[in-house]
Order: structure tokens, then sequence, then C-alpha cells
């Protein structure tokens, strides 16, 4: 399997297809868990690919960074542009009385299973104990009382395994990108 880096360098529009089906789910999963808008997502992660296409010719391999990183730099700078943009294109589509476009229904659904399918893979990687308590309190949106009800455990028990999956889902993703 050919390296991120390489795929970058080449400058064959192929290649960096490949790049993209590589990372487009992890991205979009990603937007989908921070703006929670399958819209935004969509566009975010659209845009991303686009500049990172762009700046392609200026990509500089690093030994200690992986190409992924340098990907992920560019969704945070587009998320931060998203969040000041945002709320400027809000109040001026108000007072012009317009109206978002939205995704179809079943493009919008299919953004939304892929930033929980995303979330589902790196929640199964966890230890049995986190793993259940992070989906239960986070995916499947269940309070502490009741995830501690069920595992006959105390909330502080069920607190700190949410607390410890969290901080290794967060460490994970940081060796990902």
């Amino acid at each position: 399997m050919r390296s991120d880096d390489s795929l970058l360098l080449s400058g064959h529009p192929e290649d960096f297809g490949m790049f993209y089906d590589r990372y487009i789910e992890l991205l979009l999963g990603w937007f989908v868990r921070r703006v929670h808008d399958a819209d935004a997502a969509a566009d975010l992660t659209a845009e991303t690919f686009a500049a990172a296409l762009a700046a392609r010719p200026r990509f500089r391999p690093r030994a200690d960074v992986p190409a992924v990183a340098w990907l992920f730099g560019i969704a945070q700078h587009k998320l931060a542009d998203h969040r000041r943009r945002g709320y400027a294109e809000e109040r001026m589509r108000r007072r012009l009385g317009m109206q978002p476009v939205p995704l179809r229904d079943e493009d919008a659904e299919m953004v939304l299973m892929l930033g929980r399918d995303v979330a589902g893979r790196l929640v199964d990687e966890l230890p049995p104990e986190q793993r259940e308590a992070v989906r239960a309190h986070v995916l499947d949106d269940r309070d502490y009382a009741d995830i501690a009800a069920g595992a006959h455990t105390s909330e502080a028990t069920v607190r700190k395994r949410v607390s410890r999956g969290l901080t290794a889902l967060r460490d994970r993703m940081e060796v990902r990108r």
C-alpha cells in the first residue's frame, strides 16, 4: 500500500483520489461530531479536500507528522472559518428573508450515518467497561444514573469510565491525525 506522503506528492489526480478515499469517512465523521449538522459537515468536508488539493504542491512530508495531520490542520482552519462565517451568513440570510438550501433527507441521513459509523468503530476499540459506558452515555444518550443501575455499579464509577474512555478516544484521534 502506498504511503499518504507519496499519494500527495505524486501530482496525479488518481493518487489524490486514493488519499481522499482513505480519509473521507474519518473527516466527515470528525465534522459531524463538531457541527452537529449534516449539511455543514458535508460542505466542510468538501471544502477541506478542495483546499488540500489546491495546497498539495506546498505539502512537505515530515517524519514526525503524518500527512493526515496536515489534512486535519486544514480541516481545523475550515471549521474556524465556518464558525466565524456562519454567524454572519445566518444574520444576512435572515435580513434578506432567505432560507438555506438543505441536503436531501437521504443525503443528510447518509452523512450522519457515516459520522456514527466512524464514532462506533473508534468506540469499539476501547476496553469493554469504557466501551459500554461511552456507548451508553454518548452514543445512546442515557444518563449516568440509568447506566449505573443497569451495570449494578455506582454513578461515580460510570462517570469515571466515560471520562477515561473519552480521553482515550481523544488521544487516538490525535494519533490518527
